[in-house]
């Protein structure tokens, strides 16, 4: 039986500072008005912060309300905020989402947007009970570490170490925003796409996409050579406009981008149908996608192997053998088929021929391990590709 990794190993630490300069709006909301003001200010006009409602409740107790950008949604309440007072004081913040539903994230805090760690906290009654030393030093508190939309711009310009990696415009959003693809390009005619960040707060998912697409992108000679067999598309930031938002799921038309693979009424997934689409008339041929959230745990949805795709058994020897290789991480697979779900691994399936999966990293999964996993399962899946074999047949893992 294996052993589940622990999940908690803070102080994280992101390789690329964000940036947090683009603004919400030039004024501050009325709703959130009145914190804003004050020997002590709770503020969230920054990218990708959220604080739908704050109100003093008495002398150094607020009480913030977290709403969602429309309904239904899933259950995912994101909350950015920045605290900052003009001497040492010890508040009370009360985070309350709307409506029934609950807290999903654990919260978190940090100094430079950098080193993040886990804040202690309360339930009391539903709510989020935090007690904060607020300073002349800004603390940001926020339900994830913050990864902006510049973060990614940031990233992808240091993934550019030779002129066969290149990041260019694919679109723009609904609401203007840029949305980049990252590409490794060689003679070869076969495609890796690698999806990302289609649900704002899925942070861990984020978390993994980097170390991921950064060993396929090694200078070494197992990623050398799977690059010249393959070619490599990562959107590693398909919802910009629900990132900047703060919005718990949905894009800025209010859809689940993890919805639309079927319809494609949002610009987003229009952009990368129309780009694959055209990758194919071409005389391309796409290979194997990948695309990275986060849930309550780790797990992989895939697609079922008698589905009717080519190499039928690729998935399952791959994440086969990424079990062999890490005793001490559960590997969880669940098949499965919804034709009309409108996800991006049945999108792959039905249109291309070709398994998919749904990478899913849990919300609070130790993020050292995290990315230690998308490293190996990165490894483990160029190995698994570059085989021979054709994976028409199951291979067999010994304990």
């Amino acid at each position: 039986m294996k052993r589940f990794i622990s999940i908690f190993a803070y102080v994280i630490v992101l390789t690329v500072l964000t940036s947090c300069a683009e603004t919400k709006n030039d004024t501050l909301s009325s709703a959130t008005q009145a914190c804003h003001k004050g020997a002590v200010r709770l503020i969230a006009n920054f990218d990708a912060s959220r604080m739908d409602e704050c109100e003093i409740i008495s002398k150094n107790s607020y009480l913030i309300t977290i709403k969602p950008e429309n309904t239904p949604i899933n259950p995912s309440p994101w909350y950015a905020f920045r605290v900052e007072a003009d001497k040492p004081t010890d508040i009370i913040i009360t985070i309350k989402i709307s409506g029934k539903r609950e807290n999903r994230y654990l919260p978190k805090y940090s100094h430079d947007l950098k080193n993040w760690q886990l804040l202690p906290h309360q339930y009391r009654n539903k709510t989020l009970v935090l007690d904060v030393k607020a300073t002349s030093q800004p603390v940001y508190i926020a339900g994830q570490e913050i990864i902006d939309n510049q973060f990614y711009i940031d990233w992808a310009k240091r993934l550019q170490t030779t002129d066969r990696i290149s990041q260019t415009l694919l679109g723009d959003s609904v609401q203007g925003r840029p949305i980049y693809k990252i590409e490794s390009r060689s003679d070869s005619r076969e495609w890796l796409v690698i999806l990302g960040r289609l649900h704002p707060p899925e942070i861990t998912g984020a978390l993994a996409l980097f170390p991921f697409v950064e060993t396929l992108l090694a200078n070494n000679v197992l990623a050398d050579n799977f690059r010249r067999k393959y070619n490599i598309l990562v959107i590693p930031n398909l919802n910009p406009d629900g990132v900047a938002a703060g919005n718990w799921r949905h894009n800025a038309n209010g859809v689940d981008l993890n919805r639309d693979w079927i319809t494609f009424k949002q610009p987003e997934t229009q952009q990368v149908h129309r780009y694959l689409q055209q990758l194919v008339a071409d005389g391309d041929k796409i290979k194997f996608a990948v695309d990275f959230h986060s849930t309550q745990h780790d797990v992989f949805y895939t697609m079922p192997i008698n589905y009717g795709v080519e190499n039928r058994y690729i998935v399952r020897n791959w994440l086969g053998a990424l079990d062999k290789l890490m005793p001490d991480f559960n590997v969880v697979q669940k098949p499965g088929n919804k034709p009309n779900n409108g996800v991006s691994k049945q999108y792959f399936a039905d249109n291309y021929k070709v398994h998919a999966i749904t990478y899913e990293m849990g919300d609070e999964t130790n993020r050292e391990s995290i990315k230690i996993i998308a490293k190996n399962a990165a490894t483990v899946l160029m190995q698994t590709m570059l085989a021979a074999n054709g994976h028409n047949k199951e291979v067999i893992f010994n304990e």
